[in-house]
């Protein structure tokens, strides 16, 4: 049915650029690559937006402390010490505190985190996960939150309330994917001033810019490659810019609150995709 639908279609879409150039290959194209490579001339991406109204940190209700971007540097930290102190973490606004909001299947990478964990939440460092899933997932971070039980959270439910309460007091957003069709993770993080960590794939490389420390450019952090080692090294440089480079990552926090994945920004192309259609060409 999926493939009829591809071959009559007049036009096709999905949700982000990179992922419409990812299914045209037999890696992500589950079996319809050549049909989709042949269809590439019809084809595009449009990334989702997100809801500014419901995730507005100025406003949110779920969250501890309101703030915004013009005076993130002084509140935001409040909403990491109320929920270190909810989830029965150390209380420091100094740690570094990582989140990650996800199913917990394969598709997430999570194989990459559990094969690095124990060098990622050193002294300096928390990871507060919440999600559902694949029951190994599962049972791996319960088996870390009781090994370090100062610095691991696992949440294994699904809360709103407590996802809006992490987006507002998490320093990082980590998204090490297989594949990524669009995202909205990293969306809702840019939103609350927090920065994405995340595998270059589909709308994960589409919404993040890497952080650039020679142009002070960039918006968060990113590695190319499905490899444990090369995501470790990367949030170990967040970490460094963090600590060491606190300037720096106080800019790249403003670029990305300052950045617009509304539904407002994507409405027009596909206005435009659909005047096309309906023959205004």
């Amino acid at each position: 049915m999926l493939k009829g639908g591809l071959v009559y279609a007049d036009y096709i879409t999905t949700v982000s650029d990179t992922y419409a150039q990812e299914i045209q290959t037999s890696y992500y194209g589950e079996g319809l690559d050549g049909l989709l490579s042949a269809r590439h001339m019809d084809m595009q991406g449009i990334v989702n937006g997100i809801d500014y109204d419901i995730y507005n940190p100025a406003t949110d209700p779920k969250i501890y402390c309101n703030y915004d971007a013009s005076n993130w540097r002084k509140k935001k930290s409040n909403n990491k010490t109320k929920l270190q102190e909810e989830l029965g973490l150390a209380v420091d606004k100094k740690k570094f505190m990582i989140g990650l909001i996800s199913r917990l299947t394969d598709q997430k990478g999570l194989d990459l985190i559990n094969y690095v964990i124990d060098r990622i939440v050193d002294d300096y460092t928390q990871l507060v996960v919440i999600g559902t899933g694949d029951p190994g997932y599962e049972n791996m971070f319960r088996h870390y939150a009781w090994k370090y039980g100062d610095r691991v959270s696992a949440n294994i439910c699904y809360s709103d309330d407590l996802a809006h309460k992490l987006y507002a007091a998490a320093d990082a957003f980590l998204m090490p994917s297989q594949f990524e069709p669009c995202g909205l993770t990293q969306l809702i993080s840019f939103r609350y001033g927090t920065a994405p960590i995340v595998r270059e794939t589909g709308g994960l490389k589409d919404t993040v810019e890497p952080f650039n420390e020679y142009e002070d450019r960039g918006d968060g952090f990113s590695f190319s490659n499905y490899n444990g080692e090369e995501m470790l090294k990367v949030i170990n440089y967040a970490k460094k810019v963090f600590y060491d480079m606190k300037k720096d990552w106080n800019h790249m926090i403003d670029r990305g609150m300052a950045k617009d994945f509304s539904w407002n920004a994507s409405k027009f192309r596909y206005e435009g995709l659909y005047n096309y259609l309906i023959g205004d060409k």
